[in-house]
């Protein structure tokens, strides 16, 4: 009845970007996906299949996020909308809105950017930060004073 641990991230990953790898280009996945390495552009699940995501301490990913299940230890710049869970680990640095439904921070984790709570109903009332594809996140934050020059 109270246990946390429907909300915690899945164990398994699936797909692996290693830490000397850089990926241009959005990034769509199905169960659990781990990037040590760096991506530019959107990360989105399945459509239909939960999934995970977890970014190390040494990852960075510029582009909008959009996963069930989050663990950030490393650098994000661009949205992140989560419909289950997002952690927020010591280390992680994320430079845009946050939207959720459970979170946790840790502290010495940087929000630069909105924590935007969905509630039960992750539609309603709540602007979609989709559409992501139009959505260029070093612009977005060096519009919103975010990144500085």
């Amino acid at each position: 009845m109270f246990s946390k641990d429907r909300n915690k991230a899945q164990s398994r990953i699936d797909t692996l970007i290693g830490a000397e790898t850089r990926v241009e280009g959005d990034v769509h996945f199905v169960g659990g996906l781990r990037v040590d390495g760096e991506i530019h552009g959107n990360v989105s699940e399945a459509a239909d299949k939960p999934g995970t995501l977890v970014l190390s301490e040494q990852g960075r990913i510029e582009g909008a996020i959009v996963v069930s299940h989050i663990v950030i230890n490393g650098k994000v710049t661009g949205p992140i909308r989560s419909t289950q869970f997002i952690e927020l680990q010591a280390k992680s640095r994320v430079s845009g809105d946050v939207y959720y439904k459970s979170l946790e921070i840790h502290t010495g984790a940087v929000v630069e950017g909105k924590l935007i709570y969905l509630g039960d109903n992750t539609s309603a009332s709540v602007p979609d930060p989709l559409p992501f594809d139009r959505i260029d996140p070093v612009s977005a934050a060096q519009d919103n004073d975010l990144v500085k020059n």
